[in-house]
């Protein structure tokens, strides 16, 4: 990844400064747009995606889908590790919209991002959503990864109703695959027939198509038996009938929605010209006709010299203009014209196998127009697809990443800790803390908890200080994340973090006005986790180096006893651990682009939950102990609560829970980078010799960014705590036991 190399040398006056080019949306064009860079970077250029969900779905495959055909997979791109490979900074945050003087895009939970130039491809929604009855009884096509998912549960509840009637609303080419493949779907899971009635606003089906497809279209149908209803305007839905604006209904038991595309809410919130729909007006450049510096493909905008239907043909084709145009504007030189395509091959899938093709006139249909379709639809879908369902590079993206640049690709996060060894024997070097020094200090250098503890006056002062290199690329996730884990440290203890001192190292190499927008990123995603906790901001000390790095030293109040320290665990506790397992590996491998997206959102979501509630509940049930697991990994931690309480401590690798991924990235070979350090600890254990094949086992090792609470407390006391924690939205779950010592760690499978 482009973010990982050193910077060459520090910024000075008269550099130029990197352009900033700034995608939003995972479109059928940005797609081509992030395999083009990951081929060929553009100089000087800072690339970032912006998604509101990391996997697009390639719309030209949904009705396989629905026809039974595909599975979801197949016609997913997972755009994560796609912009990974393409060096593409990456935002999971939803835009909300666009100030073209400003030059900033707007987004919902975070301050905007900058550009140099922008480019949307977001696609488009449905029409008539807002008609009475059709959010509540119809199930939309867009957002199609919204589709995909209904649909399934959709047909389930059809069959158990016994419904015999669907409708499909939209004349389309939409509703015309929809209303073939869902009757071929229905009619094979139900062993019986189904009524299928395609209703269509206009006076025939497929208006815009060539009138002798359209004919096709009907012969079929009235073969497959599905009722067509043209000049039939739907004015309202209730459960099982559709009401049309002659005053007839027609009886559904499912309603698919298809009516043509509507535009996006963002199109409205970006201050551009728009086409009389309320699409983004385009050029032939497919820049804004009001600012150059602004692109728009797909659904989303309208080629106003030269408008057409809605259909991802067409963003398909607008992929390499625009591909072209972003690099030549960006280098200043000038810009291709897009042309659409004024006949283009039109397959239409009938869910039964076969399939109907038109093109210069032409209209042709049975199995092999099928075969052409599936082997067009798949050849698109290759160029895209960087991962398998497992995680593991798929055969066209194997060889992307560089062996030798991958090995030195340091981990961030917690990963990137001195190993606990090297600090335990360099603290022990030092000299005794000076009498004179220590009276207040409860809990300082000498102990086996990360924090320290002071007493002043009546009250006891929890302190503490955490830091870590950057992880992604992403500066605000790196503020929240810091801030998160920071406080985490005091949250184990049911302190009560106040206040806070951030230090932040910004990279040399960047502008003064792009180190003010990382800092001020930073601080952000900073706050917004520091405000949601009640924790004031009160200073700190910025630096700049090779790379951004980030930390925060907390203080808070701690009520006393119990302090939940590591040398607190009793024979006879029970553990519970708070979290599932697994940033290490997840985040290494997002590192090289092997990281699907959702896995890698399921990591954000795990390091952004605040271990608050599991430290309160564990001081308020009585527990002993408790500590956060963090870059020495699970074993890392056990063993130090095994020493420092001096108890025997069982955990069996059975019951550690996973993040999404994580086992499937550590049986592939995946490794975070301080991995092999914890796992050469593992000497000191006693390791039952079944244990080492669990596939769970390399978990133990795997360094955390934010892990969960490792809680102690009396085995009669589990069960209710764990039941505490639930009902706050923490699923914890027993791990391991304490006995009588001597110290150790020993690993049951």
């Amino acid at each position: 990844m482009r973010s990982s190399t050193p910077p060459l040398r520090p910024w000075r006056p008269g550099d130029v400064s990197p352009q900033r080019l700034v995608l939003v949306g995972g479109g059928h064009s940005h797609v081509q747009v992030l395999a083009s860079l990951a081929m060929e970077p553009i100089p000087g250029t800072d690339v970032t995606l912006v998604l509101d969900r990391p996997v697009a779905v390639y719309s030209g495959m949904v009705p396989g889908l629905i026809a039974g055909q595909y599975e979801t997979r197949e016609l997913e791109i997972d755009v994560v590790p796609l912009a990974r490979r393409a060096g593409a900074r990456l935002v999971l945050s939803p835009a909300t919209g666009l100030d073209p003087v400003a030059r900033r895009l707007q987004l919902t939970d975070r301050p905007p991002l900058s550009y140099d130039w922008i480019s949307f491809d977001v696609g488009s929604t449905v029409a008539h959503l807002d008609l009475p009855g059709v959010q509540d009884h119809a199930l939309a096509t867009r957002p199609i990864g919204n589709l995909t998912r209904r649909f399934e549960e959709e047909v389930e509840r059809f069959a158990e109703r016994q419904e015999r009637h669907v409708a499909v609303v939209g004349g389309g080419a939409g509703g015309v695959e929809l209303a073939f493949t869902c009757s071929a779907r229905l009619e094979k899971r139900l062993g019986r027939r189904v009524d299928v009635t395609l209703i269509s606003a206009g006076e025939r089906l497929l208006e815009g198509y060539p009138e002798r497809l359209a004919v096709t279209v009907e012969r079929h149908a009235r073969e497959r038996g599905i009722e067509l209803k043209s000049s039939a305007r739907v004015t309202a839905l209730e459960a099982g009938n559709v009401h049309l604006r002659d005053g007839s209904q027609v009886s559904a038991g499912l309603v698919l929605w298809a009516t043509g595309a509507a535009p996006h809410e963002l199109s409205a919130r970006c201050h551009l010209p728009l086409d009389d729909a309320g699409f983004l007006a385009i050029s032939r450049t497919l820049q804004s006709t009001g600012d150059p510096r602004v692109f728009g493909v797909g659904d989303c905008a309208t080629l106003i010299a030269d408008p057409r239907p809605k259909a991802g043909v067409y963003a398909v084709r607008q992929g390499p203009v625009l591909t072209h145009n972003l690099r030549s504007a960006i280098a200043g030189r000038p810009l291709d014209e897009w042309y659409p395509q004024t006949d283009f091959l039109t397959l239409l899938n009938l869910g039964d196998g076969t399939a109907i093709g038109a093109k210069w006139g032409q209209v042709v249909s049975g199995k092999w127009v099928m075969r052409l379709k599936d082997s067009i639809d798949r050849k698109f879908m290759r160029r895209f697809q960087v991962l398998d369902e497992h995680g593991a590079p798929l055969p066209d993206f194997a060889e992307v990443m560089d062996p030798e640049m991958e090995e030195l690709m340091a981990c961030g996060g917690c990963a990137a800790k001195v190993g606990q060894e090297s600090l335990d024997r360099a603290l022990a070097r030092l000299p005794p803390v000076p009498e004179s020094g220590s009276s207040n200090v409860l809990l300082g250098v000498d102990g086996a908890d990360d924090v320290a503890i002071r007493r002043i006056g009546s009250q006891s002062i929890a302190t503490s200080v955490d830091a870590f290199r950057g992880f992604a690329d992403d500066p605000y996730l790196l503020g929240a994340v810091g801030a998160n884990n920071a406080l985490s440290d005091l949250h184990a203890k049911a302190a009560r973090p106040k206040t806070t001192l951030a230090l932040v190292n910004i990279a040399h190499d960047l502008s003064p006005d792009d180190a003010e927008e990382q800092l001020f990123q930073v601080l952000a995603g900073a706050r917004s986790v520091l405000d949601a906790h009640d924790v004031e901001l009160t200073g700190g000390h910025t630096t700049t180096g090779l790379e951004l790095f980030v930390g925060f030293a907390v203080e808070g109040e701690l009520d006393d006893p119990p302090l939940l320290l590591n040398s607190g665990v009793r024979p006879g506790d029970g553990i519970i651990l708070t979290k599932p397992l697994g940033t290490g590996v997840l985040l290494h491998a997002d590192m090289s682009g092997r990281c699907p997206g959702r896995w890698l959102t399921a990591t954000y979501r795990s390091m952004l939950s605040s271990n608050a509630p599991a430290g309160v509940l564990a001081r308020d049930h009585g527990a002993g102990s408790a500590t956060d697991v963090t870059g020495f990994g699970l074993a890392g931690h056990l063993g130090e609560l095994a020493r420092s309480s001096n108890v025997k401590i069982e955990v069996r690798v059975s019951d550690l829970p996973a993040l999404p991924g994580a086992v499937e990235l550590l049986r592939l070979g995946e490794r975070s980078t301080a991995h092999a350090r914890n796992r050469e600890a593992a000497r000191r254990y006693e390791v039952a010799g079944d244990a080492t094949g669990h596939d769970h086992f390399e978990l133990l090792f795997d360094p955390q960014t934010v892990g969960g609470l490792l809680i102690a407390i009396d085995a009669a006391r589990t069960a209710a705590l764990i039941a505490e924690l639930a009902r706050h939205g923490v699923d914890a779950r027993i791990i391991a036991e304490a006995s009588e010592g001597p110290a150790a760690l020993e690993i049951a499978r």
